[in-house]
């Protein structure tokens, strides 16, 4: 919810969403092609300040839509730097510290740039650019229906929620784990029960044709789509530089 509220929220909605993916995947290629940690982090601060200061994200919004990629990612690093010892044990391995953070940023860098991307882009232009692209209908329509039942799921526990703490089901830590996993339960039953009206209103329409949502106009697309490009160049520039 944080990251569809803080895209329609930020400075670079009514751009084109087609500019917004070409920098993203710059900022992906640009990644993989740096080889110095320098540069990496040069990448990385480059994409994390066009989403903060260009996009205007706020720095609460990113860092806690990040928080859960950026803890995945260290955990796995600390996990790298445990390695099997000659006894049949564990030892700690700091000589594999270099490789380790060379990877670590290589992944903050990748973030970055996926991050610029989702929270400045709606889903629905994010469809439209997708569609354009090819990409097939049913993948599609599966992006729209799990996107429609995160706000109805949504709904629904803050609703059974609410009614729990009427009858103070929240009265106690104890009660707060029961009232938890019988909602839960029920959130379970209720997930079925609209997937299955779902799979109905499919059927009843023969599954023809696509989910439709009002186009978008972008007026300035041109102009967006060189600006960039430029900066996408830019970016590609500075690490093919490193890289050669």
């Amino acid at each position: 919810m944080r990251i569809d509220a803080t895209a329609y929220a930020c400075r670079w909605r009514g751009v084109s969403p087609a500019a917004k993916g070409v920098f993203a995947l710059a900022g992906i290629a640009a990644a993989w092609l740096a080889r110095s940690p320098g540069t990496l982090g040069v990448v990385a601060l480059l994409s994390m300040l066009a989403t903060l200061a260009g996009a205007r994200v706020p720095m609460r919004s990113y860092f806690a839509v990040a928080a859960a990629p950026l803890g995945f990612v260290l955990l796995s690093c600390l996990t790298m730097l445990v390695t099997p010892a000659g006894g049949g044990g564990w030892r700690w391995a700091p000589e594999l510290l270099p490789t380790v953070a060379h990877i670590a940023l290589r992944s903050f860098a990748t973030m970055a740039a996926v991050l610029g991307l989702v929270l400045t882009t709606p889903l629905p232009h994010l469809l439209s650019l997708l569609r354009r692209l090819r990409v097939p209908e049913l993948l599609l329509d599966l992006m729209a229906v799990c996107y429609r039942m995160l706000f109805v799921l949504r709904q629904a526990w803050d609703e059974a929620s609410t009614a729990q703490a009427a009858r103070l089901g929240h009265r106690g830590l104890r009660q707060q784990w029961r009232s938890m996993g019988l909602l839960a339960g029920q959130m379970a039953v209720q997930v079925w029960q609209r997937a299955s009206a779902m799979q109905m209103a499919a059927d009843a329409r023969v599954c023809q044709g696509s989910l439709r949502f009002l186009p978008a106009s972008f007026l300035k697309a041109r102009r967006q789509l060189a600006l960039s490009l430029l900066a996408s160049a830019a970016l590609l520039a500075i690490s093919l530089r490193d890289r050669l």
